[in-house]
């Protein structure tokens, strides 16, 4: 384990699954690699915040939380990234910083006391038929795969959890099968998946609209964690 070296107070953290939803916020930041419990994580930091993209799903995201806490003690713990629309009412590029975040796998609900709307947290990526199950059965917004994770470790050292999500996918958005490209580590295995698509063309334009509408999303979700950062004092 790595012990963390004295610095200037980190204000704000914030845990991402993917390197491509944090992209624009961290355009110019210095970044720096360091090691924590056997595991490489990739760093940017920039005034007394600091940001890393730790993989996708609950393990992924627990380990990376773990890891900017023993490292860089912040005062605040974001879970930022994309989520699927479980509201009709919410399109892509659309940010949601939820009051509530809730795993769908034992229940367990914690607040931030800021913000407003339900996250829940899966352990896939939500089709279609499963979004609309979770609409009704929680009433809730989005869908995500990290947040009730990061706010877990959040709760157990006793930080401040938000988490500030950006619609990709809209409700009736039918995704391609990413969650098989998924590697224990969290880790997506592009090339995997391109091969998967490219002897697919039926499944090329649904591609096209995912990429298109995913960097529409990390521009919108750059402002809002802008925004957070700079209003933490």
């Amino acid at each position: 384990m790595e012990a963390a070296e004295p610095c200037l107070a980190t204000r704000v953290a914030v845990v991402a699954a993917l390197e491509r939803e944090i992209a624009p916020f961290v355009k110019d930041w210095p970044q720096r690699v360091r090691e924590y419990e056997g595991h490489s994580f990739r760093f940017y930091e920039k005034e007394g915040s600091v940001v890393v993209a730790g993989g996708v799903g609950a393990e992924a995201a627990r380990r990376a939380a773990e890891a900017v806490i023993a490292l860089y003690r912040p005062g605040l713990l974001i879970s930022a990234g994309f989520a699927g629309a479980l509201d009709p009412a919410l399109g892509v590029g659309d940010t949601l910083t939820a009051d509530r975040v809730i795993d769908a796998k034992d229940g367990s609900r914690m607040d931030s006391g800021q913000g407003s709307g339900i996250l829940i947290t899966f352990d896939s990526v939500a089709d279609v038929e499963q979004k609309a199950r979770f609409r009704t059965a929680f009433g809730a917004h989005a869908i995500d795969m990290e947040a009730a994770a990061v706010g877990k470790a959040a709760q157990a050292h006793g930080i401040r959890f938000l988490a500030c999500k950006v619609i990709s996918d809209s409700s009736s958005t039918s995704l391609p099968p990413l969650t098989r490209f998924i590697g224990p580590d969290g880790r997506f295995h592009t090339l995997k998946f391109v091969t998967h698509i490219a002897v697919r063309p039926w499944k090329w334009a649904a591609v096209q609209r995912l990429a298109k509408d995913s960097l529409k999303a990390a521009r919108a979700l750059g402002v809002v964690l802008e925004e957070q950062r700079r209003a933490v004092p």
